[in-house]
C-alpha cells in the first residue's frame, strides 16, 4: 500500500444557537491540533444558511489557519462554484497559493444547501449545471488562456489571471461526488482530484466507490487526461475512544443534534440517516458500515474496508463533527494519529508492522542474547579480578 494520507473534511457542524465565534475559534484550534499531529489534509466547506455549517467563505477560513499552522495543505471543501464568478474564484485560490506557499487546493462543488442556492435564484439543477461550464472556465485560466464567454450568471472578456500560481503548473483542484456520476465524469474530464464525500455517508455511496473510479478512468482516456488514486479522497464518519464503551458515551453529547439536522433540517437528501434515539444513532453508524464509532481496532478495519472496495484511494478524511465534546473529540483524533494512520503508510510494510517486526524479532532472540549479556558481565567482572589480583 503506498502512503495514504489522512485529514478532515470540516463543513463545520455547530449547533445552531451557540456562540459562532467562539465555534469558529474551535475550528481553528483543531487545525491547529490536527497539524501538530501530522496529518495531511484540511478541507473547509462553503455554507450560507441552516446555522449550523457556518463558514461562508472558505478561502478566509484558510487564510487564517495557514498562519496558526506549519505542514497541514488546505483545501475549499468545497468552494460552490455557481455562486460565484469562476474568475475570481481563480484569482481567489492563486491568491492563497501563494500566501501559504503552496499549500492551499482547490475542492469544487455545486453546493450542497438548497437554501444557500435558493437565496441566488438557482435551484439545485441551476447549480450543477453551471458547475460544469464554470469548472471548464477556471481550469482554462489556470492553464493561462484568455477566456471571453458568457454563462447564465457571468460574462467574462478577455478574462486572465495577473499571476501565476505559486505551485507549478498550478495548484490541486478536485471535484465533489457524492453518488451520481457527475463528480467523476469531470474530474476525468479535466484530469483533476475526486472527493468523494457520500464514499460512506450512504449504502449508495459505498456501493458506486469502485464505480465511480472506473468512470473517472473512462473520461480521462476520453479526453487525452491523466489521473491517479492518490488524487482519490474519501470522507468517512469516525469517533474513537480507548474502549468501545467510551466512545459511546462520548458521543452522547452531540451525536443526536447531528442527526437531527440531516433529518429535519438540511435539504440534503443524500445524507439520508436514521435513527430516533442515540444508541439508534451509534448502531446506525456502525451496523450499516458508514463509519465507526468505536476502538481504533475499528477505525482500522474501517478504513481497510474502504480500500478494499474502491481498489485504492489517496487520502482518507474524516468528516468534522462535535458528536464528542471538544476534550475527547481532540483525543479521538490523537489515537488515530497514533494507532490507526502508522498501519496504512510506510510502503509494503507500514510503519506499524515495521516496529511490530522489530519487536517480535527481538522477543525471539531475547533469551540467548540475554545469557549472552550475563555472560559478558561475568567475563569482564573475572577479568577485572585478575587485573586486581596481578597489580
Amino acid at each position: 500500500m503506498d502512503r495514504l494520507r489522512f485529514g478532515t473534511f470540516l463543513a463545520p457542524f455547530h449547533p445552531a444557537g451557540e456562540n459562532p465565534t467562539l465555534a469558529l475559534q474551535r475550528d481553528l484550534e483543531l487545525v491547529e491540533h490536527l497539524d501538530r499531529l501530522g496529518y495531511d489534509e484540511a478541507w473547509i466547506g462553503e455554507h450560507h444558511s441552516a446555522g449550523t455549517e457556518i463558514i461562508a467563505s472558505p478561502e478566509i477560513f484558510i487564510a487564517a489557519a495557514a498562519e496558526r499552522t506549519k505542514h497541514i495543505k488546505l483545501g475549499t471543501g468545497v468552494t460552490s462554484i455557481a455562486y460565484h464568478n469562476p474568475l475570481w474564484v481563480a484569482e481567489r485560490m492563486v491568491l492563497l497559493d501563494h500566501l501559504t506557499r503552496g499549500r492551499a487546493m482547490l475542492g469544487c462543488g455545486p453546493g450542497s444547501l438548497p437554501t444557500d442556492s435558493m437565496m441566488l435564484g438557482l435551484n439545485p439543477t441551476d447549480t450543477r449545471e453551471l458547475l460544469e461550464v464554470d469548472l471548464d472556465i477556471i481550469m482554462r485560466l489556470l492553464r493561462g488562456e484568455t477566456v471571453t464567454q458568457k454563462t447564465r450568471t457571468h460574462e467574462l472578456v478577455n478574462a486572465r489571471l495577473h499571476l501565476r500560481p505559486y505551485t507549478q503548473p498550478r495548484f490541486e483542484v478536485a471535484v465533489a461526488a457524492v453518488a451520481s456520476p457527475t463528480g467523476p465524469r469531470m474530474a476525468g474530464r479535466h484530469g483533476i482530484g475526486l472527493l468523494s464525500i457520500g464514499a460512506t455517508l450512504t449504502k449508495e455511496g459505498f456501493d458506486a466507490l469502485a464505480h465511480h473510479w472506473n468512470i473517472v478512468q473512462e473520461r480521462a482516456e476520453h479526453f487525452g487526461q491523466t489521473v491517479s488514486r492518490r488524487d482519490w479522497r474519501l470522507v468517512g464518519l469516525m469517533h474513537v475512544a480507548e474502549t468501545r464503551e467510551q466512545a459511546y458515551a462520548d458521543v452522547q453529547y452531540g451525536i443526536e443534534t447531528w442527526f437531527r439536522y440531516f433529518q429535519k433540517t438540511a435539504a440534503f437528501p443524500q445524507m439520508a440517516v436514521e435513527g430516533g434515539d442515540a444508541k439508534e444513532m451509534i448502531d446506525f453508524i456502525n451496523e450499516a458500515g458508514i463509519g465507526a464509532i468505536g476502538t481504533v481496532e475499528d477505525a482500522r478495519a474501517q478504513v481497510q474496508r474502504l480500500w478494499d472496495q474502491s481498489g485504492g484511494f489517496g487520502c482518507m478524511l474524516l468528516l468534522g463533527h462535535e458528536w464528542a465534546n471538544p476534550q475527547a473529540t481532540k483525543r479521538s483524533w490523537e489515537l488515530i494519529a497514533q494507532h490507526v494512520v502508522p498501519h496504512f503508510q510506510g510502503g509494503e510494510v507500514s510503519h506499524a508492522q515495521q516496529t511490530l517486526d522489530a519487536k517480535e524479532y527481538a522477543m525471539g532472540k531475547r533469551e540467548d542474547y540475554a545469557a549472552q549479556q550475563m555472560q559478558a558481565v561475568a567475563t569482564m567482572t573475572e577479568r577485572y579480578e585478575k587485573e586486581k589480583a596481578g597489580s
